[in-house]
């Protein structure tokens, strides 16, 4: 076979069927390129799209330098002195009110001059010239004369002037301490009233004869000392 024969039969054969067989196998490649090239695409698009799901989100964290602030002086101010009030000398020697927490004098001094006629027993008995029997004794006796004046024993307020069937004109003055003074057998008319305050050495009143239990005995002023409601004895609190 010559070259001429072989150019002859391909000319027939691309002029016959040969044309479209060869036409359909261009198709074929030409397609299957194309195909390869999308699918090779959306491969790598996928891949990106996971690479950039799995990715974590970056937090970037920015630190910023503390700004400078200029110091302040701080002035010290001192508290304003308040005045203390100057009270008139009228006020500074106004009699004193009773409030029961007075801070009191704890100095006694003697009701009356004289001598102790009848001392305190409450343990024991003693004779009782007026009644005539051995009973025991709340207070002392203080000998003194019809008249003589009598003072607070101690500061304190008036508590009760009133009249006992026994003891006669009794006036009882509360010191705010726990203690309270009674003075009996005092006249009729006292000089203080309930609710008068009184420092020790001011009149009380005077000597009288008013306590019908003591009756048969010399002038005197029956002092007693009550503690908590209790009859103590006085001579533990007058001066020596």
């Amino acid at each position: 076979m010559n070259s001429r024969d072989s150019g002859a039969r391909l000319e027939r054969f691309f002029n016959g069927k040969g044309f479209y067989i060869v036409l359909f196998l261009c198709a074929a490649v030409i397609g299957a390129s194309a195909w390869m090239m999308a699918a090779g695409e959306r491969t790598m698009v996928e891949e990106i799209s996971v690479m950039q799901q799995e990715e974590p989100e970056r937090v970037e964290t920015v630190i910023l330098p503390p700004e400078e602030q200029e110091s302040v002086p701080v002035q010290v101010t001192a508290p304003e002195e308040t005045p203390q009030p100057v009270m008139a000398e009228e006020e500074m020697r106004a009699e004193p009110v009773w409030s029961g927490e007075a801070l009191l004098s704890q100095v006694y001094v003697w009701p009356v001059e004289g001598s102790v006629e009848r001392g305190h027993s409450q343990q024991t008995l003693g004779y009782d010239v007026t009644m005539r029997d051995w009973r025991t004794h709340a207070g002392v006796d203080i000998g003194a004369a019809l008249g003589t004046p009598v003072c607070a024993a101690h500061s304190g307020m008036v508590e009760s002037v009133r009249r006992d069937d026994l003891l006669g004109t009794v006036v009882t003055v509360d010191h705010g301490d726990g203690t309270a003074a009674l003075y009996a057998n005092l006249a009729e008319e006292p000089a203080v009233g309930a609710g008068t305050w009184v420092e020790a050495g001011s009149l009380i009143g005077a000597v009288g004869d008013t306590a019908l239990c003591e009756i048969g005995q010399e002038g005197h002023l029956h002092f007693a000392i009550m503690v908590d409601g209790l009859a103590a004895d006085p001579m533990d609190y007058l001066p020596a």
